[in-house]
Order: C-alpha cells, then sequence, then structure tokens
C-alpha cells in the first residue's frame, strides 16, 4: 500500500510539474503553444516572437493582430527571399491559420515584431502580449524570454507554411 501511495504522489507532482512547464493557451478551437522570444542584445531595439498556433475547427481562422505594452508597435511579419536576400515583409491583413491546421511562428518565417521596445527582453522573463483571431477573438500569453543564442529544435520545417 505504501508503494501505491508513493506512486500516486510522484505521478501527481510529475502532473503538477508538467503544468507548471506548459506554455500553452487556448481560445475557441486555437491552441498557442510555447511563444517564446530571444533576449535582448546590447542596443538592440527590436524583438521578434514566435509560437505554434493549431486550429481544431472545421472553419479557416486568421491571426489578425498582435499587441503588446512592451513595446511601441507590434507586427506580424515573414520574411521572404528576394534576389538572394532575406527581406521582412509586414503582414498587415495577417495570418491565416487553416482548418483543422497549424502554422508555426518560428525563425525565418512567419514573426511576431515587436518594435522599439519600451525595456530590452531579458532571459528569464516574460512578456504579455494578446492575440487577436478574426473568428476565436483574444487571448493573452506570455512569451518566454530565452536566452539570447536559444535556437528552436532543428527538427521541425518552417518554410511548409510562408507560401503568399
Amino acid at each position: 500500500m505504501k508503494f501505491r501511495q508513493w506512486a500516486l504522489v510522484a505521478l501527481l507532482g510529475l502532473s503538477a510539474a508538467t503544468s507548471a512547464w506548459a506554455h500553452d493557451y487556448k481560445v475557441g478551437q486555437i491552441e498557442i503553444d510555447d511563444p517564446w522570444v530571444r533576449a535582448s542584445a546590447p542596443g538592440q531595439t527590436n524583438g521578434a516572437g514566435y509560437l505554434d498556433i493549431d486550429n481544431d475547427a472545421k472553419t479557416a481562422d486568421r491571426l489578425v493582430s498582435v499587441s503588446s505594452d512592451a513595446a511601441e508597435r507590434v507586427e506580424l511579419h515573414t520574411v521572404q527571399a528576394e534576389k538572394g536576400v532575406a527581406r521582412m515583409r509586414h503582414l498587415p491583413e495577417g495570418i491565416e491559420v487553416p482548418a483543422e491546421g497549424e502554422v508555426k511562428l518560428a525563425p525565418g518565417g512567419y514573426h511576431v515584431m515587436f518594435m522599439n521596445l519600451k525595456q530590452p527582453f531579458v532571459a528569464g522573463g516574460e512578456v504579455p502580449a494578446t492575440l487577436k483571431f478574426e473568428k476565436a477573438g483574444e487571448v493573452a500569453v506570455k512569451f518566454e524570454i530565452k536566452h539570447i543564442g536559444h535556437q528552436p529544435d532543428a527538427g521541425h520545417a518552417h518554410t511548409e507554411h510562408m507560401k503568399h
């Protein structure tokens, strides 16, 4: 009986720890996973935010805007190659999230651009923001500030959603 009690306590502890580490948010049929930004380099005035968006709805939705008090302006951007040079492009119409699909905002592709930061992003902190979807509505999230050299999992393909 003591082993069962110990196992139950261990299982509950792991469950609580997993919940504390999760960075998932939900609004309607939209789930936001792992929002993050890199810490600012000295003198850096802008920062890019990344996250995964899963849409379980039978209809497409659109991330239309992001707002945050951490920057003077926040925009949705993508990176496109023009004549061999990668250039950022503002997406004033937002980013489509396909029905029963997902979009990854990741380095080299779609991202949230925090412009004219009010304070540098410091590793270990958080950047509060509100994501606004055309159909699902708004959801408050916190972007985790990761160390300046952080690289996301190289096993994910990040270019599949860059068709424009």
